[in-house]
């Protein structure tokens, strides 16, 4: 005991060192005595020593204490001076010293004299218990620490360092010196050094020095535990202790956040290039160049290793998240592919077909068929014959199964990011969210993949042994009771999933950072998991949409078309199974409108699953949708695009029937494109001759050519940004897709001959007044207003004209009335037109720019 007096005392010089060698002596010690009194109690029966409590000073008033002792049926005898210590010694009993003060000088002397000395706490507990003693090597006040293994890191002062040791010991914990999987807690003094790394990597607890400080003043609590969760968790070393930290790259928003989660989690921040920093934040996928050279001492790291140590609830190794600059020669590839500038004519044709081929080998999905990851599904067959000619049926049969595909690796991701790793046991920091959060949460979704995976494979094996007469409705009739059993759980309790996403987001930052770290991952698309978990409210109306379109294309000879009707039936049933309540009334009350607005809407946008998204006033910059210059609506909504152009006033407009209030519609119906056809959303760059124009490359299921549709932004509540940002997240919504940001180009106004310099000039304005007034005199004087019997006299005139004979006056005034209706019939309305039928009219004029995609 000679070596540890000076540990204990408070004069004491003795380090960690010795500490920790002196518990592996302690306890080969003892090993060696019980091997010992193990082979002498063979030979003969060791004399028993009986154990009394020797309660000094004021321990000896305390009526509590003696209670307790005679509980456990322990002698006692009271002790009012050190000097009786020698006459109290005696060869029958093994004395035990009650003190009442670990700090006074009667301790320091039983303690030099290697007595066993206790605290009350140890009786009191063992009387409660009904246990005995325990034996201790050291003077033991409580055991608030019993069976803890405390390492220490980061301490330069020796004296603190024996102080802190001499309380674990007092309060029952053991120390050690190196750093293993034995230690349970980790007391550091800062947050670098290789065992701060080894215990962030093995989950070890990281305590600040006043845990033991906190905890010795609780020492007299009697049920007192100081590795309990409350208590331990207010004393953790914070992940930013020591560290300054500063944001680039982050919009205002997101930095705001960013920096009171760097309060809460101990550390401070400062603006950018400031000396005192100790780290940059750097949100990776914005950031090109770094605004200053930075230091040496300057920690450079992603936005991950900031939200990842917060949901380790430790400070990360910076060595894993250092930044570094981005190189994409692909995305310098193609900006120079969409920059080339020349002025002669036909070298601008060649850029825009070369551009527009560019674009449409991108554009299109791969045929056959997409990866899904390993741990989920088993492989695909990549090797696929390919049509010769594909027909619409097959087209429509590849999208379904290419956006089935789609769905089930973006339920793969869910699982995997996301469930799984909540619901793994043993998680660094503790378990982030409660099971029953999880359950919430995620409800039905690892059911929805199973039975997604098996509707994929299915299609899979179809597609790759595709013919005409094979049966796709077959596959969803053979899966619809799976599909009544699965969905309504989910979509009908998916508002209080997405209101405990956001409840635990705003109450548990670990929750909150790991929310963050995946949707910075390429699989997520950077979408959140709100907008993951909300694909399966949308794919049975995407599915049923399809299905449909499927029917459309099957001849009536096709065994199929009856299946397909009862597959979409089978749907129908499944969404009639969904509580009623979840539609939203005022979604669909602004359909109601979008079709009373628009003359001649198809009946086939009104649809519970549907709803309006945003209204986008527009101009149009070349001959598709309609002609240039005219005023062109597009209402987006969920799944699909409505195109609509401003209405001509038409000469001799009937009158609307009595008792109609509702206004005449202001908007005439071009085409509804779902969403599916749109391939990339082209960004137009800002220039002096072009301003807040974009353009949408687009392929119609009965075209083999992509057709370009540009248009120029009339209104400046929505930015540009914003509108193509929405446009792209519903595209890949519908195609089941989570990388929406690989929808969108941005490219110069000169790759695709586009100029709005001129929308506003007076001479532009007169020329398309000019064209709309020929319209309206084309339709109020066409051919189907024409008599039938001018029209056989113009053929007779026209005949013989051509003989010589001379036509009479009134055959004279026929021939010029048709002359003049046929010269303005000759000018073409596309505002009269579907926009297939105009797109197959006008596709001569765009083949030369675009590539056929087979």
């Amino acid at each position: 005991m000679a070596d540890n007096s000076a540990l204990a005392s408070t004069t004491g010089s003795t380090g960690l060192a010795d500490s920790s060698i002196f518990d592996s002596k302690v306890a080969e010690t003892s090993k060696e005595n019980l091997c010992i009194r193990s082979a002498s109690c063979v030979e003969e029966e060791m004399p028993q020593i009986e154990t009394r409590v020797i309660l000094v000073q004021e321990s000896g008033k305390q009526e509590e204490l003696i209670k307790a002792l005679k509980e456990i049926k322990l002698p006692f005898v009271k002790m009012e001076s050190v000097e009786e210590v020698k006459s109290l010694d005696s060869p029958e009993f093994e004395n035990v010293f009650i003190v009442m003060d670990f700090q006074d000088s009667v301790f320091n002397e039983l303690y030099k004299a290697d007595c066993r000395v206790i605290g009350p706490p140890v009786v009191l507990n063992c009387a409660e218990k009904g246990e005995p003693l325990p034996f201790a090597c050291r003077p033991l006040y409580c055991t608030s620490m019993m069976n803890l293994v405390l390492c220490f890191t980061g301490f330069r002062k020796k004296e603190e360092l024996v102080r802190l040791v001499t309380l674990v010991h007092h309060m029952g914990g053991v120390i050690r010196k190196d750093f293993n999987s034995k230690v349970t807690h980790l007391v550091a003094n800062c947050t670098q050094g290789e065992k701060f790394r080894v215990a962030v990597s093995l989950g070890t607890p990281i305590m600040k020095p006043e845990w033991i400080y906190k905890a010795w003043e609780r020492r007299d609590e009697q049920d007192f535990c100081a590795s309990v969760d409350d208590f331990r968790n207010e004393f953790k070393v914070p992940p930013f202790q020591d560290c300054i930290l500063s944001f680039v790259g982050f919009s205002d928003e997101e930095k705001t956040n960013m920096e009171e989660m760097t309060k809460m989690q101990g550390g401070n921040y400062l603006p950018v290039g400031d000396e005192r920093c100790t780290h940059l934040i750097v949100e990776e996928n914005i950031v090109k160049e770094l605004p200053f050279e930075p230091s040496k001492k300057l920690y450079v790291v992603k936005q991950e290793w900031f939200w990842g140590s917060i949901q380790m609830d430790a400070r990360a190794g910076e060595t894993m998240y250092l930044y570094e600059k981005a190189n994409t020669p692909e995305l310098k590839k193609s900006v120079s592919l969409l920059s080339l500038n020349t002025p002669n004519s036909n070298r601008k044709r060649r850029r825009l077909k070369e551009t527009l081929a560019q674009l449409s080998r991108e554009a299109d999905l791969s045929p056959f068929p997409p990866q899904t990851p390993k741990s989920c599904t088993k492989s695909t067959k990549n090797s696929t014959p390919v049509p010769s000619k594909q027909s619409a049926r097959w087209q429509v049969a590849k999208e379904l199964y290419q956006t089935e595909s789609n769905y089930v690796n973006i339920l793969a991701t869910i699982i995997q990011l996301f469930q799984v790793p909540l619901e793994e046991e043993g998680q660094r920091g503790g378990p982030i969210l409660a099971p029953e959060e999880i359950k919430t949460i995620f409800g039905s979704i690892p059911d929805i993949f199973d039975v997604h995976t098996k509707i994929k494979d299915d299609l899979e094996d179809l597609i790759v042994n595709w013919d005409e007469s094979k049966s796709i409705g077959d596959i969803f009739l053979k899966y619809s009771k799976d599909l009544v059993k699965i969905y309504p759980p989910f979509v009908n309790f998916f508002e209080m999933s997405k209101e405990t996403i956001i409840k635990c987001e705003k109450q548990k930052p670990r929750f909150h950072a790991f929310l963050k770290i995946n949707q910075a991952k390429p699989e997520c698309g950077r979408q959140s998991l709100v907008e993951l978990l909300i694909r399966p409210v949308q794919r049975l109306p995407s599915v049923a949409l399809l299905l449909n379109d499927l029917k459309k294309h099957t001849s009536e000879e096709n065994p199929d078309k009856s299946t397909l009707e009862k597959a979409i039936g089978s749907l129908k049933e499944v969404m009639t199974h969904i509580n009623e309540d979840k539609r939203k009334t005022e979604a669909q009350k602004q359909i109601f409108d979008v079709v009373y607005e628009v003359d001649g809407c198809p009946a086939n946008l009104l649809s519970s699953h549907r709803s309006l998204v945003q209204r986008v006033e527009t101009i149009s910059l070349g001959e598709l949708p309609c002609d240039r210059g005219e005023q062109v609506t597009l209402f987006l909504f969920n799944d699909c695009l409505e195109i609509a152009r401003k209405r001509h006033k038409v000469i001799g407009t009937f009158r609307s029937p009595p008792g109609h209030t509702r206004p005449p519609a202001s908007l005439k119906h071009i085409h509804l494109m779902p969403l599916s056809q749109i391939k990339k959303v082209l960004d137009i760059r800002e220039t002096e001759d072009c301003h807040n124009a974009f353009a949408l490359l687009v392929r119609p299921p009965t075209e083999q050519a992509n057709v370009l549709l540009s248009f120029q932004m009339t209104s400046e509540e929505l930015p540009k940004e914003n509108w193509l940002k929405m446009l792209c997240r519903h595209v890949a919504n519908t195609i089941c897709k989570a990388d929406a940001e690989n929808l969108i180009y941005t490219a110069d106004p000169e790759s695709f001959e586009v100029n709005t310099k001129d929308m506003d000039s007076t001479l532009s304005r007169a020329s398309r007044a000019i064209k709309k007034t020929s319209k309206k005199v084309t339709r109020a004087f066409s051919f189907s207003k024409t008599p039938k019997r001018a029209l056989r006299r113009a053929l007779m005139t026209s005949q013989s004209s051509a003989e010589g004979r001379s036509p009479s006056s009134n055959e004279k005034h026929v021939m010029s009335r048709l002359a003049s209706t046929s010269s303005l019939a000759g000018i073409p309305s596309p505002s009269l037109v579907s926009l297939p039928a105009f797109f197959e009219r006008r596709s001569h004029t765009l083949s030369r720019s675009t590539t056929h995609l087979i």
